[in-house]
């Protein structure tokens, strides 16, 4: 059963909804250990209903983002075991049937889902918030690459198995939600549903203090992403290799940073992990960012245009939402370190109005994407 965890008073009632929502409103989310795009749009989710409490698998405080530690979370008895607290990807072939036991009662459910939380049974409505269907079951080659053998094999064997799992609780759902346009064919391919496009809000405030980089002159390229094969910044960085004269910054962490570090050439700087303070400062100080991942929702070119920088983009997945070509920036077909050059330098020669740039993010803001929830949810109370 689930047991509301160490953050939770269990004597307090639960709380009748938000403002406007006169249902109880539960959230779901799959599990809470680290400080990604998807546990961002939970704490989004959890502004816009402050009274709901929230169902997952498991709960690592110490690497989750702060403000789950005020809010009623409750866990289900995988959690008990720290180990998966710490290495959530050891609980991969328990979390299907932990979702499956949890019973989330309240009249409407909101689950943020990449692959799990839409299993949960509900006793009420049951919104699905979807930000790709499951990687290992339907893009396994890159989900595992990188990853080793005995992972691979565990995700071979149990992949028929958990797509009909999966399929069934898509088909759950009474109101499917997407990310992003790429993310809709994805689930209109995989499950033959039809989902409304919701871009999650961007959140980084643009407004915060800034912290300058020693030794980085302003008027550089930007590279925001964490160093992942998939994320693409080798080719990024070979770009740069062709144009000495430009400079480019890579920030962000992950397995690939000694690699790339090694193999920079004189014009770019591998800086790693930065705090919010330091990213201010290198999107305010850039010309622009340059994003070449395989992203299923492209947030870094939004972050850009909220202090008026235009992007250079992969013509792929997230960022056909997210980069309007032309407007508010300029997309590149290939991955080739020729194009992404070519694509930099058409950027160069352009005029972008940070006004314009400014009204794009504007879009994407956490109000926008509250007030369509909340929409959402009353239209479900009222079913």
């Amino acid at each position: 059963g689930f047991m509301p965890t160490r953050t939770a008073s269990p004597d307090v009632p639960a709380s009748r909804g938000g403002l406007e929502s006169k249902g109880l409103v539960a959230l779901v989310h799959d599990y809470v250990t680290q400080r990604g795009g998807a546990e961002r749009v939970v704490l989004a989710m959890a502004k816009a209903f402050p009274d709901a409490p929230l169902y997952t698998s498991l709960l690592h405080t110490g690497t989750a983002f702060p403000e789950f530690e005020t809010m009623d979370v409750r866990t289900g008895g995988l959690d008990r075991v720290s180990l998966l607290r710490r290495h959530h990807r050891l609980a991969f072939p328990m979390l299907a049937p932990s979702f499956g036991r949890m019973i989330v009662d309240a009249d409407v459910a909101l689950c943020s889902s990449s692959g799990w939380a839409h299993g949960a049974r509900t006793t009420g409505r049951k919104v699905v918030y979807c930000h790709t269907p499951a990687r290992w079951l339907y893009q396994t080659d890159r989900y595992l690459a990188g990853r080793s053998r005995l992972v691979a094999a565990a995700v071979g064997a149990t992949t028929p198995l958990l797509r009909r799992w999966d399929h069934r609780a898509a088909h759950s759902a009474h109101r499917y939600l997407v990310n992003s346009t790429v993310v809709r064919d994805r689930v209109r391919l995989h499950y033959g549903l039809d989902a409304e496009v919701l871009p999650p809000p961007v959140t980084f405030d643009a407004q915060g203090p800034l912290s300058p980089v020693n030794g980085v002159d302003e008027g550089f390229f930007l590279c925001v992403s964490r160093l992942l094969p998939y994320k693409n910044v080798a080719v990024v960085m070979e770009a740069f290799r062709r144009m000495p004269g430009r400079q480019l910054v890579v920030v962000g962490h992950g397995p690939l940073y000694e690699e790339l570090c090694a193999t920079a050439p004189r014009n770019v700087r591998v800086l790693g992990a930065a705090d919010d303070a330091t990213l201010r400062w290198l999107y305010k100080s850039s010309r622009a960012l340059v994003a070449a991942s395989y992203e299923d929702f492209g947030l870094t070119p939004i972050e850009a245009a909220a202090f008026g920088k235009p992007t250079v983009a992969l013509r792929w997945g997230g960022f056909l939402d997210t980069v309007i070509h032309g407007e508010t920036g300029v997309f590149f077909d290939v991955l080739t370190d020729i194009e992404v050059a070519a694509a930099i330098e058409r950027l160069a020669a352009d005029y972008w109005p940070a006004e314009r740039l400014q009204r794009h993010a504007n879009r994407f803001s956490a109000d926008q994407f509250q007030a369509r929830l909340r929409r959402i949810v009353d239209e479900e109370l009222a079913a």
